[in-house]
């Protein structure tokens, strides 16, 4: 979530928006299980979209009730990135996506973590989330549980897999623009602080 010149950020740990990114956290596992092991479709379906749910609420509460956070900053894209590896794992695992899918959307991240680690030698912690990763990650959360349901026969399941992805492509170009535009943010700042 991005910071807003008149909203005030706040040090409190234990706030509702934290909470729910942590229990989002805590369902990573939780839908690694279902999908891989019991094979209960319908259940991680149903997480993954109060896992999406939550990720729009949590910022939206954060910002309406005032509680943005610097951990809130912290755990919400974590848990984001956390769902996506474990959707992208599960979906592999099973067949649904090819690889050439996983390692384009895991190597967007594997560049952002190194841009990351650039700019924390510089003292600088973070950059601030952009609308258009935001849109992204909407897109790839409501791909997930639409591909997975897209893993049957008949009208239900054909539907699902076109609309699925559908979400996947362009959250995945999506993906990548923000990437871009992440490190044109980063490298202003690595400009600025020289």
């Amino acid at each position: 979530m991005e910071v807003q010149s008149t909203q005030v950020q706040t040090d409190r740990v234990l706030t509702v928006p934290n909470i729910l990114s942590a229990l989002r956290l805590l369902g990573v596992p939780l839908f690694l299980w279902l999908i891989l092991v019991p094979k209960a479709d319908g259940l991680a379906i149903i997480l993954l979209a109060v896992a999406g749910f939550t990720d729009w609420l949590d910022g939206y509460l954060a910002r309406k009730w005032h509680q943005i956070s610097r951990v809130g900053q912290l755990l919400d894209p974590v848990a984001d990135r956390l769902y996506i590896l474990a959707t992208l794992v599960g979906l592999l695992l099973r067949g649904i996506v090819p690889l050439w899918f996983v390692v384009l959307l895991v190597s967007r991240d594997v560049i952002m973590a190194g841009v990351l680690a650039v700019l924390k030698r510089r003292g600088v912690t973070g950059l601030p989330v952009h609308f258009l990763g935001k849109a992204a990650t909407f897109c790839l959360l409501y791909a997930f549980p639409l591909l997975l349901l897209g893993d049957g026969t008949g009208w239900l399941a054909d539907t699902a897999r076109i609309v699925g992805w559908a979400f996947a492509v362009w959250g995945t170009a999506l993906y990548w623009w923000a990437a871009v535009l992440y490190v044109g943010q980063a490298r202003r700042i690595m400009a600025a602080t020289r």
